[in-house]
């Protein structure tokens, strides 16, 4: 008696249960507009989302990020410049670290209609002109505005000048075009080698100095770095290009497992479930089996025993499948994901069979309502078409800028008045570098933020970040709101389907859009504000990368943690609140209030049958994830012989399976998302029926003759007397 009293002052805590309604048939009909100030606020963030990409759309020129620029801001490849889509760096040896990426390599850069392919300087032309002979005048490289041809009459003297004042290219080297831009192939010479022309001559640069491989490799070793890392993701998208239509088919395969999927699960829920379990473990041994075989067969290779830590990072990610330490890492952990799922089945095993009748619940829901198995499409193509305006925005506003040009001194021994200028803004149009030396220029450095629009662009990046969180979790409460409101009229049907309303899933998409758009922006912009800031702790984190703070680190790490699980916290309330507004057609803080002590009430039962029935759901995407990427690996690796024909020719042949199987995973959580709506619905539906009925003729239970077994009740006749029932364990 003591405990139960315990328990009953426990539960009063968290609010009076429901009471009995006679009139309560279901999703409330009579509502009024919920969180209209919220609904105003969001409509006016809009308004102002749809203007940052108007701005963006007439400042911004994505050409910028596409083609490299040279020192006067012309577009190579673009324009008056089609012709010639390479950039040539005069002096790769003054663009020594990541600050030259970032800001600018302060050498003369200049657009060429392709790289060197040789060994040259300019000592070999001087010195013909100087025996008498005509120079090779095609092979000088130098600035727009500059005549080095045979009819301009130049002497020997006046290159020499000419290179000195960095408007010629000292020298050049043999070059590969990455992203645009040359540069030189230096794999094959030895570090301390003088560089030398074909002849025998030793390449220096304008100041006289010795060129060496090293000194080039530290020129271009930033700017390597990040172009092969751009030259990867073009082998990518090649390999995406060339296996499109195959992806594609694999996703429509996924959409067709998944509707099979849950079609077999209206009539069969448990063996299915049963089946999922078994299909993982499945899976798993047949992964564990193929790296042991993978692992085995490197026995006896050479460099197969290798570290992965001795390889190190390489953009060649073949390279990894042939190590055995490779197959060795995937083999444990597969291994140790099989002892987690077995020790589940071992110690769960009750609470499956809670979460299987739930599913067989939810399975009749949605075999009652079908359309709801299509619905999720609506809001997932209002998500892409989302995500592909806030991609377009943000590529808009990154390459909105005026061209900045400053004075550019290229040679240190200049006279106090040039460098006094060296740095200041200039207009390439109206400079007379002639005024002050002839070794400065007026030079194009960046695109840079020279009024209000342009001095904003960083906050109106981030407004356009929070417009995605914002408006991508609306769209999330939408698709929730109209699933619970379906399946709350199906739940609250006592004969089914006789009593179920007509069209329940457009009705409740129509009470959703007309009563509650406050409400579901109110709530999204609370789970959109906690994702921003965990952007910025992100951003914190990546400036602090270097920082010899550890307390700072640690702090760090503990708020990103602290909200990566308020994230989480908030989506779950979140999710239940929206159930209580389309069922109740309350506001967001009510419904929210309601749905928490709703569940606080029953926190035993509500974590142990949401937690299993989500893990469950989990394993199903599993199954249908798996089943594709097996098929798709074995596919694209040749290994099915009758199909083999049809594999393109790839770089990375695991390049379409990794997408596949994300897709696969996305198409999947996109149809069983249906199914969590439905259990999540149905459970809370089951718990205010609990508190509200007592299966008296008077008060009768709505819930399924089978869930009602679960729990020992039953809806008792005329004089019918209650029996004992579940002591609440279950």
């Amino acid at each position: 008696m003591a405990k139960d009293k315990e328990e009953g002052e426990e539960k009063k805590k968290y609010g009076d249960p429901a009471k009995f309604d006679p009139e309560f048939k279901g999703p409330i009909e009579n509502r009024s507009c919920t969180d209209i100030i919220c609904c105003l606020l969001f409509i006016i963030f809009i308004g102002g989302f749809l203007a940052v990409g108007i701005l963006a759309w007439v400042h911004g020129d994505p050409k910028l990020l596409l083609y490299p620029t040279d020192s006067n801001g012309n577009l190579c490849g673009n324009g008056d410049f089609a012709s010639k889509p390479s950039l040539h760096f005069f002096n790769l040896l003054d663009c020594a670290g990541f600050s030259s990426v970032l800001s600018g390599c302060p050498t003369p850069q200049v657009c060429v209609e392709k790289c060197p392919t040789e060994y040259w300087t300019y000592l070999i032309e001087t010195a013909k002109m100087q025996l008498g002979n005509e120079p090779d005048w095609d092979k000088f490289i130098c600035i727009n505005g500059v005549d080095v041809s045979s009819g301009a009459g130049l002497t020997a003297a006046q290159i020499q000048q000419y290179v000195e004042d960095k408007k010629c290219a000292a020298y050049y080297l043999p070059s590969t075009a990455y992203g645009g831009r040359c540069i030189p192939n230096l794999a094959q010479q030895v570090a301390e080698t003088v560089l030398q022309t074909s002849s025998g001559v030793t390449i220096t640069d304008a100041s006289g100095n010795n060129v060496t491989n090293t000194k080039i490799s530290a020129g271009t070793a930033a700017l390597a770095l990040i172009l092969s890392a751009q030259e990867l993701v073009q082998e990518i998208f090649s390999d995406m290009v060339s296996s499109w239509y195959l992806i594609l088919g694999g996703l429509g395969a996924a959409m067709v497992v998944s509707f099979i999927y849950i079609v077999i699960m209206r009539w069969i829920a448990g063996v299915m479930v049963w089946f999922t379990i078994f299909a993982v473990i499945v899976l798993n041994i047949f992964g564990i089996y193929y790296c042991y075989s993978q692992y085995v067969a490197l026995n006896n290779v050479s460099g197969a025993d290798s570290s992965i830590f001795d390889v190190g990072f390489t953009t060649n990610l073949s390279t990894y499948t042939k190590l055995q330490d490779t197959w060795l890492g995937i083999g444990i952990a597969l291994s140790v994901i099989l002892v987690i799922i077995l020790l589940i089945l071992i110690f769960l095993r009750n609470r499956i069979r809670i979460a299987i009748a739930l599913i067989k619940e939810s399975s009749r829901a949605v075999s009652n309502i079908m359309s709801t198995l299509f619905f999720p499409l609506i809001p997932w193509i209002l998500q892409l078409i989302l995500f592909a305006y806030w991609g377009a925005v943000a590529l808009f506003l990154a390459s909105s800028g005026q061209a900045k040009y400053e004075v550019q001194d290229y040679n240190a021994t200049n006279a106090s008045t040039a460098s006094n200028l060296t740095g200041q803004s200039c207009t390439p149009t109206t400079f007379d570098a002639s005024a002050v030396s002839s070794t400065i220029q007026c030079a194009f450095v960046k695109y840079d933020a020279q009024n209000l629009y342009y001095q904003n662009l960083f906050y109106l990046q981030i407004y356009n970040l929070f417009g995605l969180f914002w408006v991508m979790n609306f769209i999330v409460a939408l698709g929730q709101c109209t699933l619970a409101g379906a399946f709350a009229s199906y739940y609250w049907a006592f004969t089914k389907p006789k009593d179920i309303p007509t069209f329940p899933l457009t009705a409740s998409f129509g009470r959703s859009l007309r009563y509650h758009l406050g409400s579901l922006a109110f709530g999204s912009f609370i789970i959109a504000v906690v994702q921003i800031i965990r952007v910025m702790l992100e951003y914190i984190d990546h400036k602090l990368k270097d920082s010899e703070n550890q307390a700072a680190k640690f702090l760090l790490k503990c708020l990103k943690c602290c909200f990566w699980c308020l994230e989480k916290l908030l989506k779950f309330l979140n999710k239940n609140a929206y159930i209580m507004v389309a069922i109740y057609g309350k506001n967001f803080c009510v419904s929210a209030k309601k749905a928490f002590f709703l569940i606080m009430r029953n926190i035993l039962r509500a974590a142990a049958v949401t937690g299993v029935t989500n893990f469950l759901l989990f394993l199903s995407k599993l199954v249908v994830t798996g089943a594709i990427g097996t098929l798709s690996f074995f596919f694209f690796t040749g290994k099915i012989t009758f199909a083999a024909q049809y594999v393109p020719n790839l770089k990375y042949y695991f390049i379409p399976v990794i997408v596949l199987v994300i897709g696969a995973y996305m198409v999947a959580a996109c149809f069983f998302s249906v199914y969590s709506m439905a259990v999540d619905t149905l459970f809370l539906c089951f718990l205010e029926d609990l508190e509200r009925n007592d299966g008296s003729p008077e008060k009768p239970f709505y819930m399924s003759k089978e869930l009602m077994g679960i729990l020992g009740k039953k809806n008792r006749k005329e004089g019918e007397k209650e029996k004992g029932g579940c002591c609440g364990c279950c």
